[in-house]
């Protein structure tokens, strides 16, 4: 299908983890340059831009405010920012033993984070373009033990993106914002956590007993930055989760 997306600039944050990767390798194959962003993993990340071509990568650390807005001068002009950074702390931790400093630490990496990317984005839009967060079914059930990670990441799909899908158009009118929210999928964030019993625990809320690959959460990414495939879809969360439920569906 034609997704009008080759030729675009696209700057998937993120982009030397596992989604990020995958959601570089998308665009790419659909004809996009890509900028790969990493904080951390700045190997990873060439080691992506090495497979595509014309794709660059550049560095920062998404809750630095200088480090944002130096990387979008360098990555501008843009069309689609596939904002897919975010951080997963392991560690079950009830809320009355979560320490204020790993609270603020989640909510930095996930939910400002976030604002200052799609801030540093929608400044220097020209014309048309797309903007995809990426959250988590987290944000959508609630997560028993990761309070601080639903917390942000319920922030990015709700009030954050209903406010935003509101307030680009005044900019460009034809510019959309939407979201998807990926439950349990294998990456490097979640590597050692998806063996066979722990998914079959995990999938008793979901109609799919499996987890996603990244490749998965990527064409859902595309599909909402694409102006063909949804050119007329904003405000929206695509769920890919294997249909999970705030329920348990199997026993």
């Amino acid at each position: 299908m034609e997704t009008g997306l080759a030729g675009q600039r696209i700057l998937v944050t993120g982009g030397s983890g596992g989604i990020g990767a995958a959601c570089a390798r998308a665009f790419a194959a659909e004809g996009c340059r890509v900028v790969v962003h990493y904080h951390r993993g700045r190997d990873r990340a060439e080691a992506v831009a090495a497979e595509l071509p014309d794709a660059t990568v550049a560095g920062a650390d998404l809750t630095d405010e200088a480090q944002v807005e130096a990387l979008f001068d360098r990555a501008a002009p843009l069309d689609v920012c596939a904002a897919v950074a975010g951080v997963w702390p392991s560690e079950d931790v009830p809320v009355w033993e979560l320490p204020l400093e790993r609270w603020r630490a989640t909510i930095d990496a996930n939910l400002t984070a976030t604002f200052l990317t799609a801030r540093g984005f929608l400044r220097r839009l020209r014309g048309d373009g797309s903007l995809v967060l990426v959250g988590s079914t987290a944000g959508l059930f609630g997560e028993a033990g990761h309070a601080d990670y639903a917390a942000a990441k319920s922030a990015v799909l709700h009030g954050l993106l209903l406010s935003l899908k509101n307030e680009v158009v005044r900019i460009a009118p034809r510019a959309r914002v939407n979201a998807v929210a990926p439950g349990w999928t294998e990456s490097p964030m979640t590597r050692g956590l998806v063996d066979e019993e722990r998914v079959r625990a995990i999938s008793r809320t979901m109609a799919l007993r499996k987890v996603a690959s990244p490749e998965d959460v990527a064409a859902q990414v595309v599909a909402l930055a694409s102006p063909v495939v949804s050119g007329h879809v904003t405000g929206q969360i695509v769920t890919v989760a294997g249909g999970m439920e705030g329920r348990v569906v199997h026993e």
